[in-house]
């Protein structure tokens, strides 16, 4: 099993994500899929759309091994 470490704050990681996901993501997804998962690559800006959490990320993680995901729940404030 890979131990994949934060390489930014917890600061910087939330201001990337949010970033990310408002600015590029939100506007590909939100349409249609209200309560789905996305894991976004919060360096590359890459996503993955899924059913949940573990889809996603696993997901992501095919496609980029070093990823370092940003979850949202699409259509909430909070993943859970």
């Amino acid at each position: 099993m890979v131990v994949r470490q934060p390489r930014y704050s917890k600061e910087e990681f939330a201001r990337r994500g949010d970033y990310i996901y408002q600015s590029q993501v939100r506007p590909l997804v939100e349409p249609g899929n209200y309560g789905r998962i996305v894991a976004i690559d919060i360096e590359t800006g890459q996503f993955e759309l899924a059913d949940d959490i573990l889809s996603a990320t696993n997901g992501l993680f095919e496609r980029l091994p070093n990823a370092q995901p940003w979850i949202v729940r699409i259509g909430h404030r909070a993943v859970h």
